[in-house]
């Protein structure tokens, strides 16, 4: 774990130079009109700074472990890629991403994210809604600046890539709002899977499926590597939730019992649900949909979950996921240094603490 975790640092500072280099911590009229062409008029710069860019670039800083962008480069390294003419893409599911987190905090109505306020708090939700918004969309100026180096048929495969998983993610985010205002019952633990698949999973997907397609690879691979990767995204959320069980080190970031106020459906409560008795199933549910902060409920909550052995179950679950993709995988992938770091990569996401 150590080894992953020291090869991740050693990533972040070319991944945030790459940010950088598409995305700077101040437009200027050169910038805009490199992506957007000539204006008419005249932008009002200051404003577009304040209003945008330093939201963006307030989010960014804050950290985030950039395994999406790492994902990238480990699978087009194990493919063989010429990493040099491709590398520029690995940045585009970490920016959306980020742009994510500003959305469900405004939708969660959470108070912290790494350990700071939320976007949201300091700018005002206007600004964190139309930022997020931004960041699901200026990636695409990436490709733009690319389209002559890919060619025609490769580029509209990207483009298909990025269209069909930013719809999954709206389908997963939708899932997971109507679930935890209590709008749904009897969510069943495939369900909860296919919620994860496209929220957490989907950018993880498509991370693998852009270094497929950039690395000159086929649509077996495509389906089969993206499948993995979507697993150890689901993977990743199922143990985000468990670490919110848990606190330790997550707690100083997110919060203890962060998803038990936000009345989330995790694979955690499903089982849990499943399993308790009547008086335990009736008070899990009463307590979830208060949306409470109050400690002791919040601990009560939790107290359940732990009796019914739904954190070893979903963690088990975790486990059992990535493993079965990389079944598929590990036999159309030829042994190299990347494929190893790959598989340790995904074991570490799921056993992580932080």
């Amino acid at each position: 774990m150590d080894d992953i975790i020291r090869f991740l640092e050693e990533k972040k500072p070319f991944i945030d130079s790459k940010i950088r280099e598409h995305f700077p911590e101040k437009m200027d009229s050169g910038y805009l009109e490199e992506i957007l062409g000539k204006t008419r008029h005249e932008y009002d710069l200051d404003s577009i700074n304040k209003s945008i860019t330093e939201p963006v670039w307030d989010i960014l800083k804050r950290g985030g472990k950039r395994w999406r962008p790492t994902l990238f480069l480990l699978i087009a390294k194990a493919m063989g890629a010429d990493l040099e003419k491709i590398q520029d893409f690995a940045i585009i599911p970490e920016i959306i991403h980020n742009g994510t987190l500003m959305a469900d905090d405004v939708e969660d109505g959470s108070d912290l994210r790494r350990g700071k306020p939320c976007i949201h708090k300091i700018y005002g939700v206007d600004v964190a809604v139309n930022t997020s918004s931004f960041m699901f969309y200026m990636p695409l100026a990436i490709l733009i600046k690319n389209r002559d180096t890919i060619d025609p048929k490769t580029l509209l495969w990207v483009y298909e890539i990025y269209v069909k998983e930013m719809i999954n993610l709206s389908i997963g985010q939708g899932l997971d709002i109507w679930w935890h205002k209590g709008k749904a019952d009897g969510i069943t633990e495939k369900q909860y899977l296919q919620m994860c698949s496209c929220k957490t999973g989907t950018l993880a997907r498509m991370a693998a499926k852009l270094a497929v397609a950039l690395s000159g690879g086929t649509e077996e691979q495509e389906e089969k590597i993206g499948r993995f990767a979507e697993s150890i995204g689901i993977a990743f959320q199922i143990q985000d939730d468990i670490l919110s069980a848990s606190g330790g080190k997550f707690q100083e970031k997110k919060g203890y019992g962060d998803d038990i106020t936000e009345g989330k459906r995790t694979l955690m409560v499903i089982y849990s649900l499943k399993k308790a008795s009547e008086g335990d199933k009736k008070r899990l549910l009463q307590i979830l949909d208060m949306h409470t902060r109050d400690k002791e409920l919040i601990k009560e909550a939790i107290d359940i979950l732990h009796k019914y052995g739904s954190i070893d179950y979903a963690s088990g679950v975790a486990r059992d996921i990535v493993s079965d993709a990389w079944k598929d995988i590990d036999p159309i992938l030829p042994e190299s240094d990347a494929k190893k770091k790959l598989k340790t990569f995904a074991d570490f996401l799921i056993e992580r603490d932080i």
